[in-house]
């Protein structure tokens, strides 16, 4: 684990304001506790910088595996949604299943974000155990929902300063 200590500190000052956006979260249901929290930490992220409740879609899918199929789901369902925020908790086992469902949601979340040309962000945690999951859900180590929301707001304004 990296040595700073809360890996989600960022410089306020350097976030936009998420005022008028419109932002879909999809939350992985599998490993709840964590899921919860991170889901928590981009909520009131994306309230801090200037998101309205209304503007913000919440949606659950069974697990991570699922996030890029609800991410998509959400951008067919609403045309007026500019970006959407993954949440979810893949914790190491005894087999390779890990590694199968790690890399092909990341590569699954990334192909919905270069398929509809819109901010995807990965916000997900792929711990050893359930201990690191808690220390970046929250914990000593920060929330990894507020470095996916605080991600999504500045990849917004990114897009908007592009065109």
């Amino acid at each position: 684990m990296a040595k700073k200590q809360n890996l989600s500190e960022h410089d306020s000052s350097k976030v936009p304001s998420a005022a008028g956006r419109k932002i879909g979260i999809v939350v992985s249901e599998w490993n709840a506790e964590v899921t919860e929290a991170l889901k928590n930490g981009a909520l009131e992220t994306l309230l801090k910088y200037g998101a309205k409740k209304e503007d913000i879609t919440l949606r659950y899918v069974p697990g991570s595996f699922e996030l890029p199929m609800g991410a998509q789901m959400m951008f067919d369902a609403d045309e007026d949604l500019e970006a959407v925020i993954c949440l979810g908790c893949i914790i190491q086992g005894e087999t390779r299943h890990f590694e199968f469902i790690a890399n092909a949601t990341a590569n699954g979340i990334m192909n919905v974000g270069r398929e509809y040309g819109s901010p995807v962000i990965f916000g997900v945690l792929t711990t050893n155990d359930m201990q690191q999951a808690m220390d970046r859900a929250g914990g000593k180590h920060g929330n990894k929902g507020v470095e996916a929301a605080v991600t999504c707001i500045k990849m917004l304004a990114v897009e908007r300063s592009l065109h």
